[in-house]
């Protein structure tokens, strides 16, 4: 418990402090113009209160992640506390914070176009496919797995394609109407909601006696059922994504970007976003590390039921909350990530609209991008959801490392502490390409092969950037 309340106070302090100290090194200034009073055309760039803009950030960047994540990352034991808590404060909420800055400052452009101003055209071209399928995979993930769901709670006439079908009607109409006219209006209610919900959960789980277990020296090991072959290193920084530091994120940024009215509002609504996230990671990972009595026993219950989070969600929320508690785990697993699927297929029209520089105002603009994207997306809920998963979570990852080389760069050049996000990009490009080495949706090599290369790979970048650095003061 003692554990828990520590972690919950570094998350708290690190909103209260860090992000007060990047807000400063950012030259934060209220009376600057942004890009939603500069560049209003009530579709995407729309000015809408700090409160809304933040609900709607949480909710965008949250889905199944800090959920499903935290549950299969608990699995580890309570070493994965310290991801989500260090990951947050000084990785994924720095991420979020900075990339959505960027993108104030550069009229509210797609991560992409930002990713080319710092990394080069070559590096641009390459993140747009990159980005794009990434968001498609994203939105897939966000159907297949809510729809799933569904079809078990309804009758057999309204079967897996039925609730497709449903959600896809769903996310045209959020993807092509101005994002204050759903989005805007009902997320900001399902946000709250969701934190609501884990909040309830923890409370209920403290009231009733159960026992989070504590980070001490004999807790500081792997605990994993499968720990031969899935080490804490790099699978646990894969697994928690959201609620650590995730790629997308980035993506949902520049959605929000075009809608506050103050570069003050950004450390709220970027930074605080990713605080709140991370607090939900953590609480579900706290209860699912004590609910079934323990690490082991979580375990052997994901083994039972296949590795189905959703099932453990309905458990808990229906054990803790009592009659509330199937309707509040409906919400966290179906409402939550056929939100952030919506946002992820508009995030991908807006990146595709400024590869072409199509004015979104039009609607048959918009149609002209979108049908296509849902087409794919479709075509990929036919494929195994374990499958779209991992190949998302490693992406995913991929992407967080790139927009950290890009801010570090970008910090690098306007002479600021760099250093702030060259470490975290060291640490995930060690990360994900150890992981990729390894995996076996990957290369499938042995454990010290995939900690060489991916050392190696490491390093060359470091060695890269610093040849970067030494040409850059050359031309000064």
């Amino acid at each position: 418990m003692i554990t828990f309340f520590i972690c919950l106070t570094i998350l708290l302090l690190g909103y209260v402090f860090y992000s007060k100290y990047l807000e400063k090194m950012m030259e934060v200034d209220p009376n600057r113009p942004t890009p939603a009073t500069t560049l209003i055309d009530g579709v995407d760039y729309v000015p809408m209160p700090w409160w809304r803009v933040l609900l709607i950030q949480f909710l965008n960047i949250a889905g199944l992640g800090p959920i499903f994540g935290a549950i299969a990352g608990a699995l580890w034991g309570p070493v994965a506390f310290v991801w989500i808590v260090f990951g947050t404060v000084f990785a994924g909420a720095v991420h979020d914070y900075l990339s959505g800055m960027l993108s104030v400052r550069h009229n509210g452009l797609s991560i992409t176009e930002v990713i080319g101003i710092y990394l080069g055209s070559t590096t641009k071209q390459v993140m747009r496919f990159f980005i794009i399928v990434l968001m498609v995979l994203v939105g897939a993930v966000f159907i297949s797995g809510p729809a799933g769901i569904l079809a078990n709670l309804t009758p057999e006439t309204l079967d897996f394609t039925f609730w497709v079908w449903v959600i896809f009607i769903y996310y045209i109409l959020a993807t092509m109407l101005p994002i204050d006219k759903i989005i805007g209006k009902i997320y900001p209610v399902f946000g709250f909601a969701l934190l609501f919900m884990a909040v309830s959960l923890i409370i209920s789980l403290i009231v009733k006696g159960y026992s989070i277990p504590e980070l001490t020296a004999d807790n500081w090991q792997n605990f994993h059922y499968n720990k031969e072959n899935l080490p804490i290193f790099p699978m646990l920084f894969i697994t928690i994504a959201c609620g650590a530091i995730s790629g997308f994120h980035a993506t949902q940024s520049p959605l929000m970007a075009r809608c506050i009215k103050n570069e003050k509002e950004g450390r709220r609504v970027f930074y605080g976003a990713m605080v709140i996230e991370g607090v939900v990671a953590l609480i579900w990972a706290a209860i699912s590390m004590s609910f079934f009595g323990g690490i082991r026993e979580l375990g052997e219950v994901m083994v039972t039921q296949k590795g189905n989070a959703a099932w453990v969600v309905n458990e808990i929320a229906n054990s803790l909350l009592g009659k509330y508690g199937a309707v509040l785990a409906l919400l966290g697993v179906v409402a939550a990530p056929i939100t952030s699927g919506d946002t992820a297929f508009r995030g991908a029209r807006l990146i595709v609209s400024d590869l072409l520089k199509f004015n979104q105002k039009p609607i048959k603009n918009r149609l002209m991008i979108t049908i296509p994207l849902f087409a794919v997306g479709f075509l990929l809920t036919k494929i195994n959801f374990d499958v779209i998963w991992r190949y998302f979570a490693w992406s995913n990852q991929t992407l967080g490392a790139v927009i950290l080389w890009t801010i570090t760069v970008y910090l690098f050049q306007k002479r600021k502490a760099y250093w702030l996000t060259l470490i975290p990009a060291l640490f995930m490009t060690s990360v994900v390409s150890t992981y990729i080495m390894l995996a076996p949706e990957g290369f499938s090599l042995p454990q010290t092969i995939s900690y060489v290369i991916g050392l190696t790979v490491t390093a060359l970048f470091f060695v890269v950037f610093q040849f970067y650095k030494r040409r850059h003061n050359r031309r000064q």
